[in-house]
């Protein structure tokens, strides 16, 4: 931890070190989470995943100065008794664990409900029965479609914010037909949060739920074929990298015209750590964690990662950069999508004074850098031809 002076919460009182239980903690998320714990506060982490290839940075040489701080152990929440220990042990229990990428809900159903719902009961059990305190991260497809996409393309009601945008505490779940599976994802994260909630209703379990918009930047997902399987399909900003990486179109799905608002991981933590350090303001909480002014196109984003992308890898465009595919066709069977993601950001403001702050330029600048850096020759290396001999 940098410096010596003591650290405040939002109402002027010290804050006091406290141990947290971080399920996923080797993950996208996780990982820029356990950095800015270790790196600038007293807190200790107990790091829960099967894997740390994301936090081994911060786990050794034992010469780190946040070392003892944190606490790796190689833990699979649906079958491992140790998990209600490491609970027992902490002040606070924050759960990432998830399967939470689109290409999976309609092609793995019951591996999303059961990630999502059923081996997430233990923990929401874990931490009521023993009156210990959760974050629990659900996800803004909680909202499904806009009530805005119901109404005729000509309405000028479709203009209304209050038809699109997004608000914790009043805004309806609206979720496509059973056939569609694609809404498997969200049904399972929708009625986890109810869980929650009625957990804090009835047996007084202190929660805070927290619903990411679109969180980008370094470390995110997987690039297929080299630290993801090959036939994987991960979230729109790591499948654009991976065609920009290999110089091949950007696939739109049905012409990338739904609309999302990106916001940067950075900023994102930021929100968090004010939700761990503030229990009193965060505590029975549902808060939406985006960035409203990054809104764009999943078109305008294909465009604007692949000029940053040429910035950033000194090579030119390709001659078709682009290319319409249906969502049957990416997504198989029973695919469904949200036409607009635009959270409402008054209740994280008025109880935590959180805004955004990183433009989505220079966020998809910070994300492209770190692909390419990672990523660029691995890749090259496997799609060089074998010289004839």
């Amino acid at each position: 931890m940098s410096g010596s002076t003591a650290r405040l919460d939002l109402d002027g009182n010290t804050i006091k070190p406290i141990t947290i239980c971080m399920i996923g903690a080797g993950g996208f998320i996780g990982s820029h989470m356990c950095e800015k714990l270790m790196s600038e506060t007293p807190h200790t982490v107990f790091a829960v995943d099967v894997h740390n290839d994301k936090i081994k940075h911060l786990l050794e040489p034992d010469s780190l100065p946040w070392a003892g701080r944190i606490h790796f152990h190689r833990i699979n929440i649906k079958n491992d008794s140790r998990l209600e220990g490491l609970i027992k042990s902490s002040d606070l229990t924050l759960n990432l664990a998830a399967i939470c990428t689109p290409a999976d809900y309609n092609t793995r159903p019951l591996d999303t409900i059961y990630s999502n719902f059923i081996d997430g009961l233990p923990v929401v059990k874990y931490c009521s029965d023993n009156k210990k305190r959760l974050i629990h991260f659900s996800t803004c497809e909680i909202y499904g479609k806009t009530i805005g996409s119901y109404l005729p393309n000509n309405s000028p009601l479709r203009q209304d914010p209050a038809y699109y945008i997004l608000k914790e505490d009043t805004s309806p779940c609206i979720f496509g037909s059973v056939e569609k599976q694609r809404w498997s994802y969200a049904c399972a994260k929708q009625l986890m949060e109810r869980l929650i909630y009625a957990e804090g209703a009835e047996n007084g379990l202190q929660f805070t739920i927290v619903r990411p918009f679109n969180w980008i930047g370094p470390r995110m997902d997987f690039i297929p074929g080299i630290d993801g399987p090959s036939d994987g399909v991960p979230r729109v900003l790591a499948c654009f990298s991976n065609n920009l990486l290999r110089r091949e179109p950007l696939k739109l799905v049905d012409g990338g015209e739904s609309q999302r608002t990106f916001v940067y991981i950075k900023d994102a933590i930021e929100a968090v750590l004010l939700m761990i350090e503030n229990p009193g303001r965060a505590n029975g909480h549902i808060f939406n964690v985006g960035n409203p002014n990054n809104e764009v196109t999943v078109r305008q984003l294909a465009e604007m990662m692949t000029q940053v992308y040429s910035k950033v890898s000194g090579e030119d465009s390709i001659k078709t950069p682009t290319i319409d595919v249906s969502s049957k066709e990416f997504y198989g069977e029973g695919y469904d999508d949200s036409d607009k993601r635009i959270p409402d950001m008054t209740i994280i403001n008025k109880q935590l004074g959180w805004n955004p702050k990183t433009p989505i330029w220079e966020m998809l600048e910070s994300t492209l850098t770190y692909q390419y850096k990672t990523y660029a020759e691995a890749i090259k290396q496997t799609i060089a031809k074998p010289v004839a001999s």
